[in-house]
């Protein structure tokens, strides 16, 4: 991995920060909070904690240098770093349908219809994916910080400052739709108090499928490689971590006060919530300052969604599966394109479908990455072959878990989708990475520790 150590505590900060602080933490959050309230904040306040524990592995990410497959590959053979990452590649396919969903879902506010946006979003990212514009999508992402600076006039305009700082005995909160009929609290502090209206395997799967995702996710490890030194890594984690539980209350704390002031209309669809709001803050979506808020949200989608797919298609032509030219690179992006708009026009809530593919990742890669780990400190060396068996049935059974709680969600053998195809990858990577380790003492012969 080429990089330099150049990063200070803030520069760290920031690019980690910018990594998941995007259309899905913004409206994902929101979407989320029109239903739970504060409880919404639970996908982007478990980013604020995976980011705490990363203190953890932070020195191990920095010393190695190398990315997860190559770590895992050079160990246990090229089988096992090919299926790593392609699980990496696959859990982007989510993230790519989430900026895909989220843009139609603001140009909605113009009235425009979200299929056909979809497909033309899709064919723009792959469009300009395809460009020699890599610097761009830090530019277009700069614009989310107009969007900050919007909620944070939002909540002075709708008196909500106090709201978002205050007590667990103040007495506001936010009588929710009648579909859940419970008053939820509304404030940062009260937040652990009112995850209790979020079903516990729910909360579970969100949190813990986030929180380790963090820790083994390339969007992290290539920033925490360039930080310059050891004081700037450890205090540039911390400042994210902190950072991202204050932005995780940001878009909570809007909605509920917009939904007490009697701004959002009857039935809006919570993916909306958020860009009505900016434009009701501009003025509403035919004046010229709602029309440049709403706008500034929808071009970050456009850098965000053709990086993923930029980051997608090298990764696949990294492994060399099909010879190095442009038509290749065209159409491993077009196929790309097509899995995320496939998921789109599936639907449903977009921190689900986040972590959905977040937990499909985690699920198949976990087992095979503790067991690195293991190895490293000198603990216990489990086999090339009972690693990769471990990863192979692990893999093929998140993604076959996936694709079918993509189409009916009710699969959920534990209570929450999430938690699901987390808790089957692992319990299937552990249950054969023993397998293994028997098959190799008692069968010495057998091909399973064969390199692929």
């Amino acid at each position: 991995m080429a990089f330099e150590r150049r990063l200070d505590t803030f520069s760290l900060a920031a690019l980690l920060v910018s990594a998941h602080y995007g259309l899905g933490f913004l409206l994902g959050t929101a979407e989320k909070s029109l239903t739970f309230g504060t409880a919404g904040s639970l996908y982007a306040v478990s980013l604020g904690l995976g980011t705490i524990a990363l203190l953890g592995l932070a020195k191990f990410y920095w010393t190695q240098t190398e990315q997860i497959w190559n770590l895992l590959g050079s160990a246990y053979g090229d089988g096992v770093k090919i299926f790593v990452g392609l699980m990496s590649w696959s859990s982007l396919i989510g993230i790519e349908a989430v900026q895909l969903i989220s843009g139609a879902f603001i140009l909605k506010v113009f009235g425009i219809p979200t299929l056909p946006t979809m497909v033309v979003l899709a064919i723009l990212f792959a469009t300009i994916s395809l460009l020699p514009v890599e610097k761009a999508g830090w530019i277009l992402r700069g614009l989310l910080v107009v969007n900050f600076l919007a909620l944070l006039y939002g909540l002075w305009v709708l008196h909500a400052f106090g709201d978002y700082l205050r007590s667990p005995f103040g007495g506001l909160s936010l009588q929710a739709s009648p579909l859940t009929a419970l008053a939820i609290a509304q404030s940062p502090i009260e937040f652990a108090g009112s995850v209790e209206h979020i079903s516990l395997p729910s909360a579970v799967g969100v949190s813990l499928s986030t929180i380790l995702l963090v820790l083994i996710d390339m969007k992290y490890q290539q920033f925490l490689v360039q930080a310059k030194d050891l004081q700037s890594l450890y205090k540039g984690c911390a400042l994210a971590a902190i950072i991202l539980l204050l932005l995780a209350f940001l878009p909570s704390t809007l909605v509920v006060a917009a939904h007490n002031a009697g701004i959002l209309p009857a039935g809006i669809d919570g993916k909306e919530t958020l860009p009505f709001i900016l434009s009701w803050i501009g003025g509403g979506s035919q004046k010229p300052l709602g029309i440049a808020l709403i706008l500034s949200l929808l071009v970050p989608a456009l850098g965000i969604g053709s990086s993923i797919l930029r980051v997608q298609t090298k990764t696949v032509l990294d492994f060399n599966i099909l010879p190095a030219s442009v038509w290749s690179r065209v159409l491993v992006t077009a196929a790309n394109a097509l899995f995320g708009l496939a998921v789109a026009f599936k639907g449903g809530e977009i921190v689900n479908l986040i972590v959905s593919f977040y937990a499909a990742y985690v699920g198949a890669v976990f087992v095979p990455f503790v067991t690195y780990l293991l190895a490293q400190t000198g603990r216990y060396n489990f086999s090339k072959g009972s690693v990769k068996l471990s990863l192979i049935v692990s893999s093929f059974a998140v993604i076959i878990l996936l694709i079918l709680t993509l189409i009916k969600p009710e699969l959920a053998l534990f209570g929450s989708v999430e938690l699901n195809i987390m808790g089957i990858g692992i319990l299937s990577g552990i249950l054969f990475l023993f397998i293994g380790e028997v098959l190799e003492k008692y069968l010495p012969t057998s091909k399973i520790g064969e390199e692929a």
